[in-house]
């Protein structure tokens, strides 16, 4: 490993000690007065040097050399031998004057000793570290305690974990990588020394050796552990991780593809700059491919393997240049690379087919793992990103996921449809992404709705329901009017048992209700319709939070269709003039919602007692 930018030359930095060692052994044949300990002074510079000379001719002779516990020992050895030098340049003839002034005792040389012993100590460790090989170390990994190190031994192992995993035979490189994994796992002090201490690129470089599945593995796997935090995440990113990450997962086998898989979703998941170098490398091409293997199925329930990788070949050819005729007709807001996928294969594997056959003869428990893994990727690479949510339905994406939340079960379905919720959430806020992947005549976005209302319907799982619940409501603006088939289920979901559920169900449900939707009075009759105000109003009884979105769901269809009868029937008005006060404070936009609710509500309903108007803002 390099230095960085404007750091000097390894050789540079030992020529200052092995100087500093000559003048230390001159100054000590000069001596007038306590020979012997200068002597003793001298005994121990010169192993000194003689190690400082050993390990430039080993630095000059190594192509890719740890740097950096070098320097760390280095800049020891120099301070310490500076005080030598010191010490003993005091001990030539001087006049009366300059000895009163320079008092040396034989105090200062035990500490001066024990200072150049624990050099020598630290460069021994350091031999050991760097020539493990040839210093006796049946592992491959010099673990032992140098007196630099005696106050934080963590660094020490650290060193020399990473010396191995850069410098080592193959074997030994894996077995430091799991012993940095090993370390690093324990807490997050170790995982920060880790990384500071350079040891992110030699496992980036282990992650590349295609020759040892075992390599690739260990060296995904121990990024993992590291990549935990978003400081972290970024230290890879500026490795050039991601090119390195994207190129092991178009070349390798399941086996490697499911820790870089699950690598890919990490980094994405705490960097938002790695979903951006990721998407510009062209990852989710290659994740959906994978994610689409053995997917399809035919009517006799077969699955068809090559052939429905091939109609998604065909289907994407079709796509791309659709696609492309209309990125230069149309500029949308998803970026430049949405079309430039031409590094990867895809025949159900990468590379022209190296891994066709053990892909289709692989355990059904790997393929599993992988899918879910690359669920995983493409749903924290949407996260929060409509570039990269259009890439994924460029592809055949959608198509895909919806597949998979009908036919599989647990972690590959939530994935699925969390991918789906992260994808329509870019939407809601994207209307470039909403009108090209979302249109009613679409049937990737046919299939996804169909799927997200049998969840909502069908399954009894709020994990799954709430997902599906909130990916309708961001797709709200996407219906036309005669489309009630999405309101029924939201409505029904009102009365649900679990209070989350229900929530999630009004907010959907107002984001039809909504004034910016251009169809929410349409749809608030059609929620009235559906029987919904008599659930929403024993959400009103529910908590704070409830209540809320409950209040604003009412004052929308009181907006909107304030001549129905079913609100007049449930009391809507008393109910929204009884709302709880305290809401205003936290939510001012509230206020005024609730008083045009009020207004409009009295414009067709008789009112006793104390005005509305007068008893909301009264004192």
């Amino acid at each position: 490993m390099m230095g960085s930018v404007g750091e000097k030359r390894i050789e540079d930095d030992l020529s200052y000690p092995i100087l500093l060692a000559e003048r230390v052994r001159s100054a000590a044949d000069e001596a007038e007065s306590f020979k012997a300990d200068c002597w003793e002074v001298g005994k121990q510079v010169d192993r000194l040097s003689q190690m400082l000379r050993t390990l430039v001719r080993f630095t000059t002779s190594v192509q890719s050399l740890y740097e950096r516990p070098i320097r760390r020992v280095i800049a020891e050895v120099s301070k310490n031998l500076e005080r030598a030098l010191t010490l003993v340049r005091k001990c030539k003839r001087h006049s009366v004057l300059s000895l009163v002034v320079r008092i040396t005792s034989a105090t200062d040389f035990r500490k001066v000793l024990n200072l150049l012993d624990a050099s020598v100590g630290d460069m021994k460790w350091l031999m050991g570290v760097l020539d493990a090989e040839n210093n006796g170390s049946a592992s491959g990994t010099f673990l032992s305690l140098p007196p630099i190190a005696s106050n934080d031994p963590i660094i020490s192992w650290v060193w020399s974990c990473i010396a191995t995993v850069q410098m080592g035979q193959l074997t030994d490189r894996i077995e430091a990588a799991n012993n940095l994994a090993s370390l690093a796992q324990d807490n997050d002090r170790n995982k920060k020394i880790a990384v500071e201490e350079g040891g992110v690129p030699p496992l980036l470089k282990l992650l590349k050796e295609s020759s040892s599945m075992e390599a690739q593995i260990t060296a995904a796997n121990a990024l993992l552990v590291l990549a935990n935090e978003p400081e972290r995440v970024r230290s890879i990113v500026e490795e050039m991780g991601a090119p390195i990450v994207v190129q092991v997962l178009r070349d390798s086998p399941m086996k490697v593809q499911i820790p870089v898989t699950k690598l890919i979703a990490r980094m994405a998941e705490y960097d938002p700059v790695a979903q951006e170098d990721f998407a510009r490398e062209n990852v989710i091409r290659p994740l959906v491919t994978l994610l689409s293997f053995e997917t399809f199925v035919d009517d006799s329930g077969t699955r068809l393997g090559k052939q429905s990788i091939h109609s998604i070949v065909q289907i994407n050819k079709e796509m791309e240049k659709n696609s492309w005729t209309s990125s230069n007709s149309r500029n949308y807001s998803y970026g430049p690379y949405a079309n430039s996928y031409s590094n990867l294969h895809l025949d159900g594997s990468t590379r022209g087919g190296n891994y066709r056959k053990e892909r289709e003869n692989e355990n059904p428990e790997v393929k599993i793992q992988l899918k879910i893994n690359c669920a995983e990727a493409l749903w924290m690479l949407a996260k929060g990103s409509a570039s990269n949510s259009g890439r994924i339905t460029e592809t055949k994406g959608l198509l895909c996921l919806a597949k998979l939340v009908e036919k599989e079960q647990g972690e590959l379905q939530y994935n699925s449809l969390m991918t789906i919720m992260e994808i329509t959430a870019a939407a809601e806020w994207n209307s470039d992404l909403r009108r090209s992947a979302f249109k009613m005549n679409s049937s990737a976005a046919k299939a996804v709705i169909d799927q997200l209302l049998r969840v909502i319907k069908e399954l009894d799982s709020p994990t799954l329901q709430i997902p599906a619940i909130r990916s309708i409501g961001s797709l709200a603006r996407t219906f036309p009017a005669r489309e009630t088939r999405v309101i029924g289920p939201l409505v029904t979901q009102l009365g649900n048992n679990n209070q989350e559920v229900a929530m999630e169900a009004a907010i959907a449900l107002a984001k039809f209700a909504s004034p910016d939707n251009f169809l929410s009075m349409d749809h608030c009759k059609s929620i009235i319709e559906f029987n919904g105000v008599p659930p929403l109003m024993r959400l009103l009884t529910c908590g704070e939070k409830t209540q809320l979105h409950a209040v604003v769901l009412l004052c929308y269809l009181a907006i909107h269709a304030g001549d129905h009868k079913a609100l007049e029937q449930a009391r809507v008005l008393t109910a929204i003039e009884g709302a709880d006060r305290t809401m205003f404070a936290q939510h001012p936009d509230l206020k005024d919602l609730v008083s045009r609710a009020i207004y409009q509500l009295n414009l067709y309903h008789t009112h006793t007692g104390v005005h509305p108007q007068r008893q909301l803002y009264a004192p």
